[in-house]
């Protein structure tokens, strides 16, 4: 396939996605948002192809990647086209100096049902029904990381949690799932929408990118996202705007899950 043409499946998909939401319809992000949480390593343009490409994918890897793994992609099974990052040399047209340029071409991986071998020890990260377990001591861990001061209030004016620019309350009332779907919201308004390029971002997008992102880490860990918001209000009437958001969205929820998963998924980042 060439980059080209995967482009055109990449942007008719964002293009499709965005006329459901003009029409009032979020499945079709939510199910984006499912599948971003199964592949957080991959860039947002990746997962576009990954679910415009095979919807039902649940683990994917290059064929080499598979061998390592003693698994083996299965005769005549069709590879799943990506964008992979290279770099090459490029000469400047102003210093006529010979540098390295970032560039894409077409790569291909295949999903875990496309292969037959060795079953995988580490298929998925360790989850958890209802309650994320270890995994609310290591997003806190990561907020640490970050010198975001984390504290907890018995009233935050009927806010469960709060984001202060390097500063994160948090109700302390809240059960486990609660408190870790809360703060994932919370750290993704600090790793978002804190610069002054984001001023033009109104309340409301900031809102939903930030919900976006615990639901994806949510769902990552297998517990439920408590909150509830409606993905179209994202939408802002053109795809490349829409695209933006879901950039915003994936490198934010990937640095949360490579924290929590300490890169356990042993996948190829794209």
């Amino acid at each position: 396939m060439k980059t080209a043409d995967a482009k055109k499946i990449a942007d008719t998909a964002v293009q499709e996605l965005a006329e459901q939401l003009a029409q009032g319809r979020s499945e079709a992000l939510i199910q984006y948002l499912d599948t971003m949480a199964r592949f957080h390593h991959y860039s947002w343009h990746n997962v576009m192809m990954i679910l415009s490409q095979r919807p039902d994918a649940s683990r994917v890897a290059g064929f080499r990647t598979w061998k390592k793994l003693d698994r083996f992609v299965k005769r005549g099974e069709k590879g799943i086209a990506i964008f992979v990052p290279i770099r090459v040399k490029a000469t400047d047209p102003v210093t006529d100096e010979e540098k390295k340029v970032l560039r894409f071409k077409v790569g291909y991986v295949f999903d875990i049902a496309q292969t037959e071998g060795e079953p995988l020890a580490d298929y998925e990260i360790a989850r958890s029904s209802g309650d994320p377990g270890e995994h609310l001591d290591t997003l806190k861990s990561f907020v640490a990381s970050q010198e975001i001061e984390l504290h907890y209030a018995g009233n935050l004016g009927g806010a469960e949690g709060v984001s202060k620019g390097g500063r994160i309350d948090i109700l302390e009332s809240l059960s486990p799932a609660e408190e870790f779907a809360v703060l994932a919201h919370e750290i993704a308004h600090e790793m978002m929408h804190r610069g002054e390029d984001r001023a033009t971002l109104t309340k409301t997008v900031k809102e939903t990118e930030a919900e976006a992102v615990a639901y994806v880490v949510c769902k990552a860990v297998g517990i439920e996202s408590p909150g509830s918001a409606d993905y179209v209000l994202m939408y802002q009437g053109d795809a490349d705007t829409l695209g933006e958001s879901l950039e915003r969205i994936q490198r934010a929820a990937a640095r949360v899950m490579t924290a929590i998963t300490a890169d356990r998924d042993n996948v190829e980042p794209q």
